[in-house]
């Protein structure tokens, strides 16, 4: 049997547990509700998407974190492992977010009530010393308490105010302004909360395409599916269907450029057809950077640009194919750029599958816009399209374009380059209009260059709210800073005298907010008070000025 006191001591025990354990809980909540917490939060996340904006980030390019970590063995694989290639799915930046929400919820609740109950109660009443205030001010006013009072009310117009008898029968007015301070940093706060549902929301809920098209007025692309994107993400709680049907045709491109080849501006003529994609109504759009195109819940954005060699393959029996394909531009000031392509030889060109397969053609090389030659080697001098020429290596063999395996569009493989599937069969420099000749007869020319378009389709349900909680959040900036808390207390003592009534008005003044500037203020309410009075028969005041 268990003896009563160590009964007793068992639960003593476990009340002390339960109650460290509340009082644990009840100060972390404190803690992480106080607004000290939420701006240090709001500095994290801040801090947390730096790495987002200096490290490529895999939801945006793979092939680049693929580089970088392949650059770096050692410190990539360790950065990849705490998620710094995909930091805004990360673990601790979501621990940050979600952080900062509960912490902003659990201040401004307690602050809205406060500032409600503040809305309902009444100004406080007024201390015993007046002449202890920072701002006073008193004299002697001929007229009764009662049209004092009045006088006080006609210089106070837009506070709130309270009449008050005091214990020894004078009468107490207290006024108040500036209560719009706090509900402009209350509107400032929600609204950072709002803009930050916001954002989730639409990345939950939205999408994002990229594709490039070549700017000649071919056929472009249909906003049907992911599959016409050559990149797509969607966000966790979509998954990529029932897209705004819409078709886009590019008809040009122009880009200009500063004398030191920096772009000042990208300019693209497009064609667009909403909804249904039969009915041959086409309208025209100049798409510009920073100037989308909106059709219903999209918008197609002008991201970049780059250029598209196009090349003739004739083949000894003279049937010839033609093709143009984008390049990768590897340097970006100049728009040197790189890129691979695929010939299959018409039907008819040879007797059997394999022979024709067998004598496949690979163009991979390099394009400038604007060439500049050390010797054979080629580079680009400027980004526009003045002199264009490639330098090329042509391939014969199996290009891989019947295997089924997915290839890049930028490189041959290389496996099938080092087990003799594909040989070299030149390397030379090609202007628009040039040729190599291959020793079985086969011709290939340089036809020139087209430029291409990078188009961004998003999808964002939350960008109007966005919008709206941006400009509610400046509001309540500008009101939190424009407005100024201010307190004034009066005390009025009556007295009746030879000459009548005459009134001793004490009146003292306290800045709840931003003290500069308060003395003129003071200076001016009391002046508005005795603005109609004569000479004073008695006035003492002190402040700071």
């Amino acid at each position: 049997m268990t003896h009563p006191d160590a009964r007793e001591t068992k639960q003593l025990q476990r009340r002390s547990f339960i109650g460290a354990a509340v009082a644990l809980v009840r100060n972390t909540w404190r803690k992480l509700t106080s607004m000290r917490t939420a701006l240090v939060l709001l500095f994290l996340l801040a801090l947390a998407a730096v790495p987002g904006a200096l490290l490529p980030q895999r939801n945006l390019n793979v092939g680049k974190v693929s580089a970088y970590i392949a650059a770096r063995p050692t410190l990539g694989g360790w950065m990849d492992k705490i998620e710094l290639f995909d930091v805004f799915s990360s673990s601790w930046f979501t621990a940050i977010y979600v952080l900062l929400f509960v912490s902003l919820i659990g201040c401004l609740i307690p602050r809205l009530a406060e500032h409600l109950r503040a809305l309902r109660s009444t100004p406080v009443r007024a201390p015993r010393n007046l002449s202890r205030l920072p701002h006073h001010h008193a004299a002697e006013l001929s007229a009764d308490s009662t049209a004092a009072v009045e006088r006080i009310r006609a210089a106070l117009p837009r506070w709130r105010l309270a009449v008050r008898t005091a214990d020894d029968g004078a009468t107490e007015l207290s006024a108040e302004k500036g209560y719009l301070r706090e509900a402009g940093n209350l509107l400032f706060h929600f609204s950072l909360l709002g803009l930050l549902v916001a954002i989730a929301v639409g990345k939950l809920f939205g999408y994002e395409g990229s594709v490039i098209v070549i700017a000649d007025g071919g056929p472009g692309f249909c906003n049907t599916s992911p599959a016409v994107y050559d990149s797509f993400k969607t966000g966790n709680a979509t998954d990529g269907t029932g897209l705004e049907p819409f078709c886009i045709r590019v008809n040009d491109f122009t880009a200009d450029y500063l004398d030191n080849g920096q772009a000042s501006m990208f300019t693209s003529n497009i064609s667009y057809q909403e909804g249904a994609t039969d009915d041959g109504q086409w309208n025209s759009y100049q798409l510009k950077v920073n100037s989308p195109l909106r059709i219903g819940g999209e918008r197609v954005y002008l991201t970049g640009h780059g250029y598209a060699p196009q090349f003739t393959v004739t083949f000894p029996d003279g049937q010839s194919r033609t093709e143009s394909l984008q390049f990768r531009p590897d340097d970006a000031t100049t728009f040197l750029s790189s890129g691979a392509l695929r010939f299959d030889p018409p039907g008819g060109t040879y007797s059997s599958a394999e022979e024709r397969r067998n004598n496949q053609i690979a163009v991979e090389g390099l394009f400038a816009p604007t060439a500049a030659f050390n010797g054979t080697l080629l580079t680009s001098a400027f980004p526009d399209m003045r002199d264009p020429a490639v330098a090329i290596d042509i391939y014969k063999g199996d290009t891989g374009l019947d295997t089924g395996i997915p290839q890049s569009i930028f490189s041959l493989n290389t496996e099938m380059i080092n087990q003799g599937r594909l040989t070299k069969q030149a390397r030379v420099n090609l202007r628009p209009g040039e040729s190599s000749i291959l020793p079985d007869g086969t011709r290939v020319t340089f036809d020139g260059a087209k430029e291409f378009a990078n188009l961004q389709v998003s999808h964002d349900p939350a960008q109007v709210w966005v919008l709206v909680f941006a400009i509610t959040m400046i509001t309540g900036l500008i009101t939190s800073l424009v407005i100024k808390r201010r307190r004034i207390w009066v005390r009025i003592t009556s007295k009746t005298t030879d000459l009548g009534q005459v009134s001793l008005i004490e009146l003292g003044g306290l800045a709840r907010t931003d003290h500069a500037g308060w003395g003129a203020e003071f200076d001016t309410v009391h002046r508005r008070i005795w603005q109609t009075e004569g000479p004073a028969r008695r006035e003492e005041r002190h402040g700071d000025q």
